[in-house]
């Protein structure tokens, strides 16, 4: 596999070639589904193109809970498959194809009833242990525990709460890197891949669609992309992608609100996360390395749909759910970060006369008019098999003989994973990096670790802590720019090193350091480093502020008035 290196000038060859040459496949939306068809299409010999409007992962797939899950909840309404599905690609996930990026993570599930609550819980927990092992045993089954036993696993719960739990097993995952990487992995095998190129209207013939003009975002350019087949995954977008084709049918998706708090990692005690059944839905309390993630919400979204914030009613909520069952309770004090996403909420059947097939009951696949697919609905965790049942759909007849190989092809940072992990110590004494550090990078990029460290080899200062964010090293800006595509500040910032959430200030004090890396890559001037630290800023302040805000709408005005460093076409 070459060419994996997403660059500038990647991103422009590709669209050359996209309006060169017809493609067999065109996908529009560079979210996990979206990059996960483009894998899955160019695995399959098919000449596949994949765009976004965004920087990838600009959507839902930057703001999940960072979960890969089999859904619990979903054997309380005796949805087997479903579980057995998303636990299977669970395993899929964390032995094959990105055990860099995912890991295996205990939670509790903290118990208030003696016997029934007990009794039910372990009969759920272990169907979902038995699920998991149909495809071989990739996380420790259940363990319970009574009253003294919890808090020695999490002495933050308040002991008057419960009266023992049950220990289980998921996994946890850094989304935005996993869209990165199958994108990488994507175009390594010969997809052609352009972030911040929308497209804005689709190319007829009769009520066939045959492609796309696209807008090259960076360069206000338009060019004509011929496609056989063009797959929409654009999640809360998959109503517009469907108008730009002129046809009534297809999809309704609503949008749903999902949003997060962060906290130091010191502020919670345990050895495990939390998992918490609410009145509305769950609530989870997440160990990461130097934080704790806590959520979701689950409102409805009716507002602008490119910048969803955290309003302090969502704050409250979040924080009254958390401190149900911690003894010392968190405050807004505690908060170093936020952050809000939309799901794609599927609505029954389909508009139109679209014929579709209803693959599962969380995603469907449709074909609005000829030539146009588009799939919704679903979660991260199955984003291989969405991929899959949209390839399948597009390939029809010929796809029993065309088969997806994605379930056994390895991402970008999983070749060779096992035997460069036994290489971490000589990393660290080569470089002269902790082992902690070394630990961190090698959870980021897994075996392509020596091509982060060997940017150092060219250039010592790149082993250095950022200044005003020392969990990371300038080298790893460096290789955001070099080898995973970040056009912009905002790019790193959001989904390379994600300072965003991670501190108070959301990365305004360390963008001036990023911005400098970055315009010795990109041949930056003066005027346009300080253009991308001034809109970081003012996205980030924006931010903050909406988090004082009650309301919806006011929250997402405050936001869309900080304005974006590269404007979408037709909204400003």
């Amino acid at each position: 596999m070459v060419k994996t290196a997403l660059t500038r000038e990647s991103r422009q060859n590709a669209l050359h070639a996209m309006a060169d040459e017809e493609l067999d496949v065109l996908v529009i939306g560079g979210g996990v589904t979206g990059a996960g068809v483009a894998l899955d299409a160019t695995t399959r010999g098919l000449k596949t193109g994949i765009i976004d409007m965004r920087d990838w992962a600009s959507g839902t797939s930057q703001w999940s809970s960072k979960l890969v899950h089999g859904g619990l909840r979903y054997l309380y309404q005796l949805d087997f498959p479903l579980v057995a599905e998303a636990l299977r690609e669970r395993g899929t996930l964390l032995t094959t194809t990105a055990p860099h990026l995912v890991s295996a993570q205990p939670f509790l599930w903290p118990l208030k009833q003696r016997v029934i609550e007990r009794a039910y819980s372990a009969v759920g927990v272990g169907m979902y242990d038995a699920l998991a092992m149909i495809g071989g045993k990739s996380v420790p089954i259940q363990k319970h525990y009574g009253h003294k036993g919890v808090m020695e696993l999490v002495p933050s719960l308040d002991p008057t709460t419960l009266i023992g739990g049950i220990r289980f097993f998921d996994a946890r995952v850094d989304d935005a890197r996993l869209v990165i990487d199958l994108v990488r992995t994507a175009q390594g095998y010969g997809a052609l891949a352009a972030s911040r190129a929308q497209a804005t209207e689709f190319i007829t013939e009769g009520n066939a669609v045959v492609g796309a003009v696209v807008t090259d975002l960076e360069t206000g350019d338009r060019i004509t992309v011929r496609a056989k087949h063009i797959i929409g995954a654009t999640g809360v977008w998959t109503e517009e992608t469907e108008s730009l084709g002129g046809s009534d049918g297809g999809l309704k998706v609503l949008a749903s609100k999902g949003i997060h708090i962060v906290v130091p990692k010191d502020r919670i005690e345990g050895q495990t996360g939390v998992f918490l059944r609410t009145e509305k839905s769950v609530l989870f309390i997440i160990p990461w390395e130097r934080y704790w993630v806590i959520g979701t919400t689950d409102t409805t979204w009716h507002e602008q749909r490119d910048a969803p914030v955290a309003t302090s009613r969502d704050i409250d909520y979040v924080l009254e759910q958390a401190n149900s069952v911690l003894a010392d309770k968190l405050t807004r004090d505690d908060i170093i970060g936020t952050y809000a996403g939309l799901r794609p909420l599927l609505q029954p059947g389909t508009k139109g006369s679209g014929e579709s097939t209803k693959v599962s009951r969380e995603h469907t696949v449709t074909s609005p008019q000829p030539g146009l697919t588009v799939i919704a609905g679903g979660k991260l965790t199955t984003y291989r098999q969405m991929a899959e049942d949209a390839v399948d759909h597009v390939l029809g007849a010929k796809a029993a003989s065309n088969p997806s190989v994605t379930a056994t092809t390895p991402l970008v940072g999983a070749h060779g994973f096992e035997a460069a992990k036994r290489r971490l110590p000589a990393f660290s004494q080569q470089y002269r990096l902790t082992q902690a550090q070394v630990k961190h990078l090698f959870s980021r990029y897994g075996s392509e670790l020596p091509d982060v460290l060997s940017l150092i080899d060219s250039d010592e200062t790149l082993a250095q802590p950022l200044e005003h964010a020392p969990d990371y090293l300038a080298a790893e800006v460096v290789f955001a720019v070099t080898h995973e595509g970040a056009l912009h500040l905002e790019d790193v910032l959001l989904h390379r090193i994600r300072l965003d959430f991670e501190q108070p200030d959301r990365g305004q004090a360390a963008a001036p350091q990023i911005a400098a890396i970055m315009g010795g890559l990109l041949a930056w001037d003066d005027a346009t480093r300080e253009n991308e630290v001034a809109n970081w800023t003012a996205q980030a302040q924006a931010i903050l502020d909406a988090q004082q805000l009650t309301d919806d709408a006011d929250a997402s005005k405050r936001r869309i008035e900080a304005g974006d460093i590269v404007p979408l076409a037709g909204r400003g």
